[in-house]
């Protein structure tokens, strides 16, 4: 064996007893500090670079002289090593607990907000993702305080919607039990209407509950745009006749989709009665259905309302919401659904969204335009075959 190899031998062996040992000690050591491995990283290589260096200088039977130099010199380059090693702990560890007392105050409801100064590539990339994780955060948190705003709203105006009607109906069995009424079947129609106004009212929570849990179950099926135009429009006629006002369904392409036929005769008898409600005598509501260019269907209903405040259009579609006083229907027959309590709406965007399409206000010159965008037949099916 020549010399070279076996200087390398020599060296190898004693670079595997260090690292070996200091393997034992990391092991050992684990669950303590980032600082107390990295130096024990450094002392195992100083060890190693030693032991390797002490093996061959035995090995050449080197002078007791020549011996001391190299020792001293290996020495040397340890300390060296080990105060980088312990410098390079001290600043990880220091940034680490800079970035466990940020992400403490962003777990107690906070924001994130990363450490000052420069950080390892490790740790500013985990500075970035619990910034962008405090922000969805934020926004969920927001997203939650207006969510529970909507249902104190909501409890507040339906207690009040269901009040009046009760009301009214103990007046009148309180009337007829007491003999004071002079026209009998005329308070037994009235406290009909009160009744399917309940009804109806508690058929709308209902609905909107199913949808809220995520349990409504559709049973698509391939049917026409112009077929579900035509039937939502023939069951608004009554109302429109009652309010004077005109309905108009000239723009209707023959598009076909994927939908929940009573579902979605549900969403449009809703939009076809809140704009029949906002429009003024002698107005026009007008339904439009079109295949745009992006393989969706558009179906629209614009009213005459007059518009829509810009503040309030994010919240039109709000579970509670019922806009300005003006938009405020009156009670009495014909009322849309949900209209009184602000559940139509809600029921109509908790719909759409089941069918994978989505619902939109903006105004118009003189009224409002309420838009629902759907999947085209084609694409709802493969959606459907894809598990969406």
């Amino acid at each position: 064996m020549s010399d070279f190899l076996l200087i390398a031998l020599y060296a190898f062996l004693g670079a595997v007893a260090a690292g070996l040992l200091g393997w034992l000690v990391l092991r050992l050591s684990r669950r303590r500090s980032v600082a107390v491995s990295l130096t024990v990283v450094s002392a195992v290589t100083v060890t190693a670079m030693l032991a390797g260096t002490l093996a061959v200088c035995q090995a050449m039977f080197l002078s007791s002289h020549d011996l001391s130099v190299v020792t001293t010199v290996v020495a040397m380059a340890s300390v060296v090593s080990l105060v980088t090693a312990v410098l390079l702990g001290r600043q990880v560890v220091v940034r680490c607990r800079e970035l466990a007392v940020a992400a403490r105050d962003f777990g107690d409801g906070g924001t994130f907000t990363a450490p000052p100064g420069p950080a390892p590539a490790e740790l500013a990339a985990l500075s970035r993702e619990l910034a962008a994780t405090s922000a969805r955060l934020a926004a969920s948190r927001e997203r939650e305080r207006a969510l529970e705003a909507s249902r104190r709203e909501l409890v507040a105006w339906i207690s009040h919607d269901l009040r009046t009607p009760l009301a009214g109906l103990r007046a009148m069995s309180e009337a007829l039990e007491d003999g004071v009424v002079k026209d009998p079947a005329r308070y037994h129609r009235l406290m009909r209407t009160e009744v399917d106004r309940l009804n109806t009212m508690v058929g709308d929570l209902f609905e909107l509950s199913r949808i809220h849990a995520g349990a409504l179950a559709l049973s698509p099926s391939r049917v026409s745009v112009y077929d579900l135009v035509g039937d939502a429009l023939a069951g608004a006629d009554p109302v429109a006749r009652e309010h004077g006002v005109r309905l108009v369904g000239d723009r209707l392409d023959a598009v076909p989709v994927e939908v929940d036929g009573k579902e979605m005769t549900r969403v449009l008898a809703n939009l076809l009665v809140n704009a029949i409600r906002h429009t003024p005598a002698d107005g026009t509501v007008a339904v439009a259905a079109e295949r745009r260019d992006d393989d969706t269907v558009v179906l629209s209903v614009t009213d005459g309302c007059g518009g829509i405040p810009e503040g309030d259009l994010p919240r039109v579609f709000d579970t509670g919401w019922r806009g300005t006083e003006a938009r405020t229907p009156p009670a009495g027959a014909g009322q849309a659904p949900g209209a009184g309590a602000g559940l139509g709406l809600a029921i109509v965007r908790g719909i759409v969204e089941a069918h994978a399409g989505r619902a939109h206000v903006r105004n118009v010159e003189g009224g409002c335009r309420f838009e629902v965008t759907l999947p085209a037949a084609s694409t709802a099916a493969a959606a459907a075959a894809a598990g969406v």
